[in-house]
């Protein structure tokens, strides 16, 4: 385990990762690797879930050309100089994310922001990538320097086959994956879903915090059995987890008053003392429960979200904080319903329709009754 604990502040670890069992990882087959992963098998030894992390990750299929150990060794003095490590500046990209410590010691949370702004330096392409802090402090954890942390994340970013996705870097993907989500949780989570339309005016702003549950408030010893499985299984199994967030969510908090303004700061909370009330087995366990869930389904929920998004001219973060729709007080009026029922009945159409602003078509109050007209 030495090789692995550079960055590691043990006194913050689940101290049933410091096994010192001799178990290796010897399977190839995907069918026994997604059953040891779901099962924790390298869960509980922190070298081997180490080894596994740069088998896995150096399987993935990536551009010809990308940046490896070597070149974060001969940029990274240029790009941090003699600043601090604590005072550099993020990318634009990250969008003020939330960066995580986790169980990292003061070296390692310095080396974080470094290792993200010499991805910024080497992928320009890259416009948008909220997640990207936690997966390099949660990588970083089972890497023996800066520079393997550095590569094992580029050849995330790098994935060049278009069946595998892996982490959003437009804000594109990004907003349809929240759109996509909201799509799944008002088929998968319909009770979940009332609630969330009961108490808050914009249902997809709540739905657009999905990433964030994961890759920000999420403990480390959760975030790490997702990602054992998120490295085998895909993107998938985020869209699993978060679903089963919300409903645990709603199981736990359904009849009480909120703990909070906002049900996106009750949902928050929740993720990040998620121990008091769910394991990691049982989470992952409950995910890998919904049934009739397809990664087919997936992938055409996000080309629909994704071609909707484009006709709208929505493909870059904009200034103003509201890019969904909503039916908003000033801009609604209605003889029949309030626009609290309009809300309800709006958030059941798909979200990708939902971006439309409604119009009027028809009225008998300025239309009359005659079925000639």
């Amino acid at each position: 385990m030495d090789e692995y604990n550079r960055f590691v502040d043990w006194d913050k670890m689940d101290v049933s990762v410091q096994s010192q069992d001799s178990k290796e990882l010897t399977c190839t087959e995907f069918q026994e690797l997604k059953q040891l992963a779901r099962q924790g098998y390298w869960a509980k030894n922190h070298s081997l879930r180490a080894k596994v992390y740069h088998k896995l990750i150096g399987n993935i299929p990536c551009r010809t050309v990308t940046p490896d150990a070597n070149v974060y060794r001969d940029i990274v003095v240029k790009i941090v100089g003699k600043r601090s490590s604590s005072s550099l500046p993020l990318p634009e990209f990250v969008d003020n994310s939330l960066v995580p410590t986790y169980c990292l010691n003061a070296e390692g949370i310095g080396a974080v922001r470094k290792i993200i702004l010499c991805i910024a330096n080497q992928f320009p392409d890259i416009s948008f990538c909220p997640a990207l802090p936690s997966v390099v402090a949660l990588l970083l954890h089972y890497s023996k320097d800066e520079a393997e942390c550095f590569e094992q994340v580029c050849r995330i970013l790098a994935c060049n086959d278009p069946s595998k996705r892996l982490i959003d870097q437009t804000f594109l993907a990004f907003e349809s994956s929240c759109m996509t989500f909201g799509d799944l949780v008002n088929k998968y989570c319909q009770a979940a879903h009332k609630l969330m339309v009961a108490v808050s005016e914009d249902v997809l702003e709540v739905y657009s915090d999905w990433q964030r549950w994961l890759f920000g408030e999420l403990p480390m010893v959760y975030i790490a059995r997702v990602f054992d499985v998120f490295l085998v299984e895909g993107y998938k199994v985020l869209y699993r987890v978060a679903l089963a967030l919300l409903k645990f969510f709603h199981k736990v908090r359904a009849g009480q008053p909120m703990e909070s303004d906002s049900i996106q700061q009750d949902i928050r909370a929740f993720v990040r003392d998620i121990a008091k009330s769910v394991t990691p087995e049982r989470l992952l366990e409950k995910a890998f429960a919904i049934r009739l869930f397809s990664r087919k389904e997936i992938q055409l929920l996000q080309m629909a979200n994704e071609k909707a998004l484009q006709q709208k001219g929505i493909t870059v973060k904009q200034k103003r904080q509201n890019v969904h729709l909503a039916v908003h007080a000033e801009n609604f009026k209605s003889e029949i319903v309030s626009v609290k029922e309009m809300r309800d009945i709006w958030s059941w159409i798909p979200e990708r329709f939902a971006l439309c602003q409604p119009l009027l078509l028809f009225t008998t109050l300025e239309h009359g009754c005659s079925l000639s007209r």
